[in-house]
């Protein structure tokens, strides 16, 4: 897929089909938190009441149609010198390099936006493959294994923990 066709932006309450499609199939929702979603309504809520109100959540847009998201939260107090991130993106759009793109684009502009940062870190389950090839293709560390760290769809999972610091280089 050609970069051109990739972008991030904001998401916006006209997105509420594009999100329904792919946060509506359990294969992506599967290494989330929260379960798929049901209905264009509800598509629209998480879109008012999560996405847009999060300090940096982001649509992955392809040719300016969302078929994912990504997610920085950076902590507070203590832990105000790192964010975690986070995204998904649609089954029909797996393979083709295009959250790897996303997430190259990003990354800058998550410690631009926030230069207290030292470092984004991500956690994925040990089963999450696609994942992990993401985040190192991008130069994350992988620092280690955090065994029965969190719970995922009502079961205390095991998950790694990368990270990629504000002086490291994202490969172009």
């Amino acid at each position: 897929m050609d970069a051109s066709e990739i972008s991030v932006r904001p998401f916006n309450p006209s997105d509420a089909e594009d999100v329904l499609k792919w946060a509506g199939d359990d294969r992506v929702t599967q290494y989330l938190r929260w379960s798929s979603l049901k209905t264009r309504e509800e598509a629209l809520s998480f879109i008012e009441r999560v996405a847009m109100p999060h300090p940096w959540r982001r649509s992955i847009c392809v040719n300016g149609r969302s078929v994912g998201y990504m997610s920085a939260k950076p902590g507070s107090g203590d832990d105000r010198c790192r964010a975690h991130i986070s995204y998904a993106l649609g089954v029909d759009h797996w393979g083709k390099g295009i959250v790897t793109e996303a997430l190259r684009m990003a990354i800058p502009l998550v410690f631009k936006q926030f230069p207290y940062l030292y470092r984004i870190e991500a956690l994925v389950d040990i089963d999450n493959k696609g994942s992990q090839t993401v985040l190192e293709k991008l130069g994350f560390v992988k620092e280690g294994l955090l065994r029965k760290y969190g719970f995922c769809k009502g079961q205390v999972r095991d998950f790694f923990i990368y990270s990629v610091l504000a002086a490291d280089k994202v490969p172009v």
